[in-house]
């Protein structure tokens, strides 16, 4: 049976406005393009702005390799309040009259730099029992959820924007970090609580802001041939993988699933591509390729 909707494979990278879900933002790409199949690569806070990846059709089967990918934000913190949602759409639960200098603040973010130890926030996605943690704090339900290793390569004030009751920063960190429990976590540490205001994603992976689209501009290209403009190769989700190429018949096996040999010194995850265009994620071993993911490009 035939597949509903459009043949369309690639990456579509969405500037998301404030006060979206990422599903909204699915939702109405999916309204717009009609694409066969559709995924977002990490989602991204109703009150956060920036990026989110989109994968169309084949694009779909590279999502895990974005979603485990470095990405990079930049937020404010309003300093004296601490609140549920860790944002400024919870209940205050701590006030404070301190508020940090620029030295002090400076002198705690080496500890939160490198692998630590970071408690979700309350109202997050992560399952516990079975239901979604947000859905049974907002039952009123105390939440506990447990410490998960997390990485942070840069954690750096953006100097200038900053008065006594906020600060903003920059981070660079690995996949499931929370910059709302950064933000908490580093207003406990200086004594003077802290809630996140605004935050904004610019980048995941190899793509970055000047390469999203608003869902506005995306519906005004739809109108037209034009908007194959927003659409980015599958293969860009795989920029950190080595490529090889492969003949005709090479790729005719490996799409039916053979084992084939392959005069190459590479081991480990492959691209097998066939004039340039993504053919299958392979395995390597002394020449040995095996089949890990197959790709139906045109």
């Amino acid at each position: 049976m035939a597949r509903k909707g459009n043949k369309v494979d690639g990456w579509i990278i969405i500037d998301k406005d404030s006060g979206m879900t990422s599903a909204d933002v699915v939702r109405r790409v999916k309204r717009i393009l009609h694409p066969q199949k559709i995924g977002h690569a990490g989602t991204l806070d109703p009150l956060a702005t920036g990026i989110l990846p989109l994968a169309l059709g084949e694009a779909t089967k590279t999502v895990s390799y974005i979603t485990d990918a470095i990405k990079e934000y930049e937020f404010t913190i309003r300093w004296g309040e601490e609140r549920t949602t860790d944002d400024s759409e919870g209940d205050v639960v701590k006030t404070s009259n301190l508020r940090p200098g620029e030295k002090d603040i400076i002198k705690e973010l080496p500890g939160f730099i490198g692998e630590i130890e970071q408690i979700p926030p309350q109202f997050s996605a992560l399952k516990v029992d079975g239901q979604r943690a947000y859905k049974l704090a907002r039952a009123g339900e105390r939440v506990e959820l447990k410490p998960r290793l997390v990485k942070i390569d840069t954690f750096e004030p953006i100097l200038g924007q900053n008065d006594k009751d906020h600060a903003s920063f920059h981070v660079i960190c690995g996949k499931g970090t929370y910059i709302r429990a950064l933000a908490r976590d580093l207003g406990r540490k200086l004594q003077c609580f802290g809630h996140i205001t605004a935050i904004c994603r610019t980048v995941v992976g190899p793509y970055s802001q000047s390469r999203a689209f608003s869902l506005a501009k995306l519906d005004d290209l739809s109108h037209s041939a034009r908007v194959l403009e927003a659409l980015i190769p599958v293969m860009t989700a795989l920029d950190d993988i080595p490529a090889l190429a492969v003949t005709k018949d090479e790729a005719r096996r490996i799409k039916n699933g053979q084992v084939i040999r392959l005069p190459t010194k590479k081991s480990g995850t492959v691209c097998l591509t066939l004039d340039k265009t993504l053919v299958a994620l392979a395995t390597v071993e002394d020449g040995e390729t095996r089949p890990l993911r197959i790709f139906n490009l045109n």
